[in-house]
């Protein structure tokens, strides 16, 4: 099992933290070889990413404290120690705060919900509003906190050239599109009739506490996305947003038949397939399916099958595929739009 932990540990460093943050990159490589720590995130649940719930976890408790840890992160501090100096401090709060992080695995779920992975959904829901000319429903699978379903509230930034505003907010999302041109329709905001999210465990934006979950799953370094976080909500909390906290796979059928008939449903979930057991998974696009006998829906997804980003469109049980893109990058800075 340590062996396990240490190998997704190691994977974690150098897939997703290299060239992203140099903090997680060097503790992560540092857990890895260090069977005391290991054996702290072996509380961790199955199914949940051992290391981001452990690293968020340290980074939470470390918001509310004076621990000498805090001069590491540059979330919490203007006056940095050097990385090589840190794995001491941080193995010491670790196992100083073990049991505390125990109890955080049991009650929080690994739900970054990033909201600049709008910049690669947006253009979809553009195109399915001005293809079928009717107001879409979102429904999406591990909401979190909902940030993706006011997509068509937000403003973009393609490439530092192409602006979409959407609102009189200062708040933008800037990406960079490496593939072909997107679709004349994003020049045309969608019409949203219902916003429903759907999560085991949902963060209320209006709860200071589980907002400051929300930030500490927001790595150190990450200074521009907690600017977007901020920037985002108050245009959230004007939004009338459905969150329900449950199963997604075991609700969703039911949940559809509340949806407006006159309205075009739209599925979709980011970096959440990859944290469902692969059964659920094929009951997903089965239960995707029999909704489709009763009304055609879009679902967007990436990490069900493969890694890419897919748009199916699903009719009388039978699945299209719309579009297939490569794999984004994990915070959306980058994407490559695929016709």
């Amino acid at each position: 099992m340590l062996a396990k932990l240490s190998n997704q540990f190691r994977a974690f460093a150098k897939n997703e933290c290299e060239n992203s943050s140099p903090l997680y990159e060097h503790l992560a490589n540092r857990i890895a070889d260090d069977d005391e720590l290991l054996k702290v995130a072996i509380f961790i649940p199955q199914g949940q990413p051992a290391p981001n719930l452990l690293l968020a976890g340290v980074h939470y408790l470390l918001s509310s404290s004076n621990d000498d840890l805090v001069h590491f992160y540059p979330s919490l501090t203007t006056t940095l120690k050097a990385i090589n100096e840190v794995y001491p401090v941080f193995k010491a709060f670790v196992l100083s705060h073990s049991e505390e992080l125990k109890t955080l695995f049991q009650e929080k779920l690994v739900q970054t919900n990033e909201i600049r992975r709008c910049s690669y959904l947006y253009p979809m829901m553009t195109e399915i509003y001005e293809r079928h000319q009717k107001p879409l429903a979102f429904i999406e699978i591990g909401a979190s906190a909902g940030l993706q379903l006011g997509m068509d509230q937000y403003n973009y930034c393609y490439n530092q050239q192409l602006r979409i505003n959407n609102s009189n907010s200062a708040f933008v999302l800037s990406s960079e599109n490496r593939g072909e041109p997107l679709p004349a329709s994003i020049s045309n905001a969608p019409v949203v009739c219902q916003r429903v999210g759907i999560d085991l465990n949902p963060i209320d934006i209006h709860n200071e506490e589980e907002l400051r979950w929300l930030q500490a799953l927001i790595w150190p370094e990450h200074e521009e996305r907690r600017i977007l976080l901020n920037q985002a909500l108050p245009i959230l909390k004007e939004l009338d947003l459905q969150l329900i906290k449950g199963d997604a796979i075991k609700l969703i059928k039911d949940i559809s038949r509340d949806i407006n008939e006159d309205a075009m449903l739209v599925v979709y979930h980011t970096h959440v397939a990859n944290q469902i057991p692969m059964e659920l998974r094929i009951e997903l696009i089965e239960k995707l399916k029999e909704i489709s006998m009763e009304r055609p829906l879009y679902h967007c997804y990436n990490n069900l099958f493969d890694m890419q980003l897919h748009q199916d469109f699903i009719n009388q049980g039978e699945i299209t595929s719309i579009r297939s893109m490569e794999r984004p990058d994990g915070h959306a800075r980058w994407f490559k739009w695929a016709k």
